[in-house]
């Protein structure tokens, strides 16, 4: 059960992301859409590293687990609250995209200009 909580609170992350960034009402480019598509785990890692290893996240990632912090989100309540899970999950995205890159820009201008969001990703 330990184990699962996290992996549910991560997919579920993922998927809120790929909604509001990627999806089919968002006014990402097919470019964009298949860029992120491929960095994957990516948005939010750095490539080759394992997820559990303490320094996984790549900037974007950090920015964003300020706000939102996957032992918050356990299995039951993002069954039992999806509505409400979502919109904390999106406040938090919202939150991230106000913090700025190495380089210097504002991820959520990044994401808005069609750019994957950290420099440090690895990809």
């Amino acid at each position: 059960m330990f184990m699962s909580a996290p992996t549910m609170a991560t997919s579920a992350f993922n998927k809120q992301w790929k909604a509001k960034h990627t999806g089919d009402d968002s006014e990402a480019s097919t470019e964009f859409k298949a860029a992120a598509k491929k960095a994957g785990c990516n948005v939010c890692h750095i490539k080759g590293k394992k997820k559990k290893e303490k320094d996984s996240r790549n900037e974007y990632g950090r920015a964003v687990s300020k706000f939102i912090k996957a032992k918050d989100f356990p299995k039951d309540y993002v069954k039992a609250n999806p509505e409400e899970a979502k919109k904390k999950i999106l406040e938090g995205f919202k939150k991230a995209a106000e913090e700025k890159s190495s380089d210097e820009k504002k991820f959520g201008e990044k994401i808005k200009n069609n750019e994957l969001p950290a420099t440090d990703a690895g990809i």
